[in-house]
């Protein structure tokens, strides 16, 4: 004869098991789409980003190999100067290539106003900038953007070389809890 116990636990396990996976939360990202304006000024009165080191000193040009800059630059939510800033572009960019047609960045952005005050993304990768378009990746975050995973693509908007200007657009992509 059978025992009755064998029968009984798939009765009350099953559904059970039915109640915690249908009710149970699950971790389901977020997708977050930014569009953001990035304004590297290496002269004026709103001087962002400067050289501090190279093979001729900080006077050393960042289109050569070895040279180091640093930025903290405003983030701003459309290419005009005068737009929204919505928080900064804070880290460095090192010229990678011997050709000096590349920069590695690693830079965070601080978001300082609107939805995401006090939080950050952390951009790093390559920026071949002689390209139209260059992709880079999103690496981590905190506050809004904790646990991000993400990539985005860099484009040159303005560039005035002559008076060492430039705006950069980020359309970014990532996921986050």
């Amino acid at each position: 004869m059978s025992n009755p116990i064998f029968f009984t636990i798939p009765l009350i396990a099953i559904p059970i098991l039915y109640w915690v996976y249908t009710n149970y939360p699950k971790n389901k990202y977020k997708q977050t789409n930014l569009v953001l304006y990035v304004h590297d000024n290496h002269t004026g009165d709103d001087k962002s980003a400067m050289t501090i080191a190279g093979k001729d000193g900080p006077t050393t040009s960042i289109m050569h190999f070895g040279t180091l800059l640093v930025h903290d630059a405003p983030v701003t939510l459309g290419p005009d100067p005068g737009s929204k800033e919505v928080g900064r572009a804070q880290g460095m960019y090192i010229n990678s290539q011997l050709d000096g047609k590349a920069l590695y960045m690693i830079f965070s952005i601080m978001f300082n106003d609107g939805d995401y005050k006090n939080s950050t993304l952390e951009i790093q990768g390559a920026d071949p900038f002689v390209l139209k378009e260059r992709e880079f990746s999103v690496v981590s975050g905190t506050g809004y953007f904790r646990f991000v995973k993400g990539y985005g693509i860099m484009t040159t908007e303005f560039l005035d070389v002559q008076n060492k200007r430039g705006i950069i657009k980020l359309d970014i992509t990532v996921r986050h809890f």
